[in-house]
């Protein structure tokens, strides 16, 4: 008798369904919406900042870093959705280089050079940002040295 009953939980949890694989979040709606709205954000925070508004570009890379954490918590990020990131991690590292805040700046440059080191595959887009966090990170090196 414990035979059956073994056997026929055993017959039940064969039946359960697989898991469903897992759904590809940059595929989402919300995803798109969210590059869009960082894409958008960079643009005015880059106005705010080239027109002398730091306090203001400062306020709308504050709202963003929320936005780069959604976007970068998937699973493979879109291109997209990285380069967003690296531009407000570009901006908060010229505005703080603006400030003399050089180990900062860098810090933030350094984790740009990293993203794009990294990066697969790489394309003429992610090597050119590359190059700008390694001169970004030059243009620290220097300062620190004064």
């Amino acid at each position: 008798m414990r035979f059956l009953i073994i056997l026929a939980a055993a017959f039940f949890v064969s039946c359960e369904q697989a898991p469903a694989p897992p759904r590809d979040a940059t595929k989402e709606s919300w995803y798109r919406e969210t590059v869009e709205q960082l894409t958008a954000m960079n643009r005015e925070a880059n106005s705010a900042f080239a027109a002398g508004t730091s306090d203001q570009a400062a306020k709308l890379i504050e709202k963003g870093q929320p936005l780069v954490a959604r976007l970068l918590a998937v699973s493979g990020p879109t291109l997209e959705a990285a380069v967003a990131a690296s531009d407000l991690d570009d901006l908060y590292g010229r505005m703080l280089l603006s400030n003399r805040h050089y180990g900062w700046a860098r810090l933030l440059f350094q984790k740009n050079l990293s993203r794009w080191k990294h990066w697969r595959p790489q394309t003429p887009e992610t090597a050119r940002l590359l190059k700008q966090a390694e001169s970004a990170i030059a243009e620290c090196d220097r300062h620190i040295l004064e």
